[in-house]
């Protein structure tokens, strides 16, 4: 293989390695969330299954990995779950936790559609193996990212109301 393959190649997994670590950092961000949305059934049930969904990505970006003899980076998923954490942590406290995650969810989305766009380029243009893979969580983002955007005005209508009729504090979550 010629030095450029590699190169391409050793970016094709830096990439995925990259992919694994924010798909554990969706989790840390996902899953607080789903225990905080009491007055938001549809947005939990949502959640639950696009974490369902999430933990099925990182098992198909582990076995991309594994086909080039390679893992995730534990240092990168650390990292990014912290940040992941930190940033929902952050919304808890916000008034409009709701809104904020909402919004926070959406631009993540479509991030992560980014960077499997980006990954499948790769694979289509060099011929490395996981296309099939990064497809289908490409689909999965995309749906997901289509969900938040097609409920926002229900979230947010639904947020305003409960503002209105019971204060900001109790129409947080």
């Amino acid at each position: 293989m010629a030095d450029t393959d590699n190169a391409y190649l050793d970016l094709y997994i830096t990439g995925l390695r990259n992919a694994h670590a924010v798909e554990k950092q969706a989790l840390s961000i996902m899953t607080p969330q789903v225990e905080r949305l009491e007055n938001y059934p549809e947005v939990e049930a949502r959640l639950r299954a696009h974490i369902d969904e999430t933990h099925g990505q990182i098992a198909r970006l582990e076995e991309v990995l594994a086909g080039f003899e390679t893992s995730h980076s534990a240092l990168k998923d650390m990292a990014l779950s912290m940040s992941g954490g930190m940033a929902a942590i952050t919304h808890s406290i916000a008034g409009d936790e709701i809104l904020k995650n909402s919004f926070a969810n959406y631009a993540f989305e479509h991030f992560e559609i980014a960077a499997y766009s980006s990954l499948l380029t790769l694979a289509d243009d060099f011929g490395f193996a996981g296309g099939t893979a990064l497809r289908q969580s490409l689909g999965e983002e995309q749906a997901m990212a289509e969900w938040i955007e097609q409920s926002l005005p229900q979230v947010t209508r639904r947020y305003a109301e409960l503002y209105a009729n019971e204060g900001q504090l109790a129409a947080k979550v």
